[in-house]
């Protein structure tokens, strides 16, 4: 049998073996899994990429900064985009845009081209997870969303985690270089199988683009996570920090008020009427700060303070992932039984009981201590991120999936931007107040009020859970099978 022959019965093996549903699955989390693992694996490589291209720390910064204002511009527009152009041939674009980006990105000669390709990465970002996003429940019915997000939960959590680590391998052992290369296998497997399986979707009423809402959407989210970025650095009574937060919260009202006078908006907020999509986002919003928050602050204190290498500092936070791949199916399963009020809320709840021994860690904590804390914080994220993901799309209707994933997606990137922005003003502006010679005591207590700061992120998500009702996503919860 030639070669040609073998992958045609490839083909055919794995078309009889897997529903189109998972093969959509497995798309999206490669997808998934690429973008938001380099999202975390490039805060390991800052400090050599500022060594290697000997730039100030005010230029090295738009390496993040660039790509996550790209992200605030084609996020809102993917939406439309997907029903308007087709989610196949916009999520393969998308794909193809950031892995392409990848390449110029290893490939950068001087910091102003590595600034440009991020921001091209951008590009395919922002449109990847909404417009996959989409495409997967699109794929599955609402009864069958639990075995959808349990799924979904495993590449959210895990590859944040993978990045410190992989990232420091890569930097430490081979080159910073290869932060970016890793990209492109996957991005090209992921690519090759979405064409060959992935089937087109249109909506036929997409209607035009709704260029005043794509305008005040990107200016808005933009000012907003720009703001949110510099506010620890500069503070939040900053002429700059202002401006542009005031500016963007500015955009914002006026793009509420343009698109709720629109017949075809690009952000529909007309679905916040929805109950449950409404506190399902802002559940969404606060527990993205949460998890988000604290993988920020932990970093921190075991490198800054206790001396960990970047790969050191990696290992004690994945055991969380390990933590959330372990239950994610067993929440799946209870899902249908038990309902998305008692699991979030429980979830949540859980969260910030396993976040508060972090405010009490010392300088000489056993690095297990640590690991075993964060295993149980990934298994309580477990009971939080499932249900979370199967219910809030359980009342949307497949013509308006598209446009809810937007609004779905910017929340989740502006809680996660707000939690760390306000976990990094308490850390920063603690050590400022500690002036020049610190003690390491007195930086463990102001690490220690941060650490209070990720707890209350995580009860006011829990807040927010208690006001879904479990009747209202009755059609997620329809079957006890959940894959």
């Amino acid at each position: 049998m030639d070669g040609r022959a073998g992958v045609a019965w490839l083909d055919v093996a794995v078309v009889r073996r897997l529903e189109y549903k998972w093969i959509v699955a497995i798309i999206f989390v490669t997808g998934l899994f690429m973008d938001i693992l380099d999202a975390t694996i490039i805060n390991v490589a800052i400090p050599e990429l500022q060594r290697h291209f000997g730039t100030t720390g005010a230029t090295i910064e738009w390496i993040v900064t660039g790509y996550l204002l790209s992200l605030a511009v084609w996020i809102p527009a993917s939406g439309w985009l997907g029903d308007r152009f087709g989610t196949k041939r916009v999520f393969l674009f998308a794909l193809a845009m950031f892995t392409g980006a990848s390449v110029l990105c290893g490939l950068a000669w001087s910091i102003e081209s590595l600034i440009a390709f991020r921001i091209l990465q951008g590009v395919g970002g922002g449109m990847l997870t909404p417009v996959g996003t989409a495409m997967l429940f699109r794929a599955f019915p609402p009864e069958e969303r639990a075995a959808a997000s349990s799924v979904l939960t495993i590449p959210t959590v895990i590859a944040p985690a993978t990045g410190p680590v992989l990232g420091g391998l890569l930097v430490t052992h081979v080159d910073w270089r290869w932060i970016f290369f890793v990209n492109v296998p996957i991005g090209v497997l992921g690519f090759v199988f979405g064409a060959k399986y992935l089937r087109e979707h249109r909506e036929p009423d997409a209607g035009r683009l709704d260029v005043a809402g794509f305008v005040l959407s990107a200016v808005g989210l933009a000012a907003v996570l720009y703001g949110l970025s510099q506010a620890p650095e500069h503070g939040w009574g900053s002429p700059e920090v202002l401006a542009t937060l005031l500016g963007g919260a500015a955009a914002f009202v006026a793009l509420v008020v343009v698109e709720l006078r629109t017949d075809e908006p690009l952000l529909s907020f007309r679905l916040y009427r929805n109950r449950l999509f409404r506190n399902a986002n802002l559940a969404n919003f606060m527990s993205s700060g949460a998890l988000l928050g604290l993988l920020f602050l932990l970093p921190l204190y075991l490198q800054r303070l206790r001396g960990f290498s970047a790969l050191e500092s990696g290992l004690a936070t994945f055991p969380q992932a390990i933590g959330v791949m372990l239950t994610a199916r067993f929440v799946g399963r209870l899902y249908p039984t038990v309902g998305p009020r008692r699991l979030l809320t429980g979830g949540l709840f859980g969260i910030a009981l396993a976040s508060l021994p972090f405010v009490f860690v010392g300088l000489e904590t056993s690095p297990w201590w640590i690991r075993l804390i964060m295993f149980v914080r990934g298994v309580f994220f477990a009971f939080a991120i499932v249900p979370l993901q199967a219910a809030s799309f359980a009342t949307i209707s497949p013509a308006d999936t598209g446009r809810a994933s937007s609004l779905f997606n910017t929340g989740r990137q502006v809680g996660s931007a707000l939690g760390v922005a306000a976990l990094a003003t308490i850390l920063f502006s603690g050590f400022e107040d500690l002036g020049p010679a610190p003690t390491a005591e007195a930086t463990l207590d102001v690490f220690h009020q941060a650490f209070v700061g990720s707890v209350v992120l995580s009860l006011l998500g829990m807040a927010f859970a208690w006001g879904i009702r479990d009747e209202d996503a009755a059609a997620s919860m329809g079957s006890a099978r959940t894959g």
